[in-house]
């Protein structure tokens, strides 16, 4: 706990008044700051000799739908001088760009096309700001909390025009009712039925 008192005070001293927020968590120390700010946080982290974080280790999104800013973007930061992690977070809404850290990590240009691709959040400054694990045609952003388990359109080969075509998601099965009382629902010979399996009597008919 004392490198992490340490840590925290040395952030606390090379970023002044940018540390909006602190708290440790599994261990390590997470702070929050401005998001207009990111660049030169991440800039003043990498290049202070006393924190020296030379390796930006992930970038990832989280979605919290239930808040104004909806977004975080978390960016996991390595100090191998030190022997030190840090996780640094802003906050951002649907329609808000983060700016881009790509000029301070170089790796941060995939990462940030993966949380584009998955979350939806745009990063301003980013030269190359396209989907990254779904298709370019792909429509919405999967890890979104709010995005269907079965997605917006689904994708099939059509032989009559000799290439993939999307369409809306159809569910043509029709909606069948299952009580998870059991197992062995589907099988049919009672006498192959496993001691324990038979089903509870209704209240109603275990009174008469």
């Amino acid at each position: 706990m004392a490198d992490l008192d340490l840590l925290l005070a040395e952030v606390k001293r090379a970023l002044a008044g940018d540390v909006m927020d602190t708290h440790v968590d599994c261990g390590e120390l997470s702070i929050l700051v401005p998001r207009t700010r990111i660049a030169d946080v991440l800039k003043t982290l990498r290049d202070d000799s006393a924190l020296a974080f030379q390796q930006m280790m992930d970038l990832c999104g989280v979605d919290y739908p239930e808040r104004p800013e909806r977004f975080e973007v978390v960016y996991n930061l390595l100090s191998l001088t030190h022997n030190w992690r840090l996780r640094v977070k802003v906050q951002t809404d649907e329609s808000s760009p983060v700016p881009s850290v790509v000029s301070v990590y170089n790796a941060a240009g995939w990462f940030e096309r993966e949380c584009w691709d998955m979350y939806g959040v745009a990063f301003s400054g980013n030269p190359d700001l396209r989907r990254i694990l779904t298709d370019y045609g792909f429509e919405g952003h999967p890890l979104r909390k709010d995005f269907p388990l079965s997605g917006y359109v689904e994708v099939r080969y059509d032989e009559a025009q000799k290439r993939v075509v999307y369409e809306p998601v159809q569910l043509p099965q029709d909606f069948r009712n299952f009580d998870f009382l059991s197992p062995w629902e589907g099988m049919t010979n009672v006498n192959m039925r496993l001691p324990g399996d038979e089903k509870a009597t209704p209240k109603t008919e275990a009174k008469s």
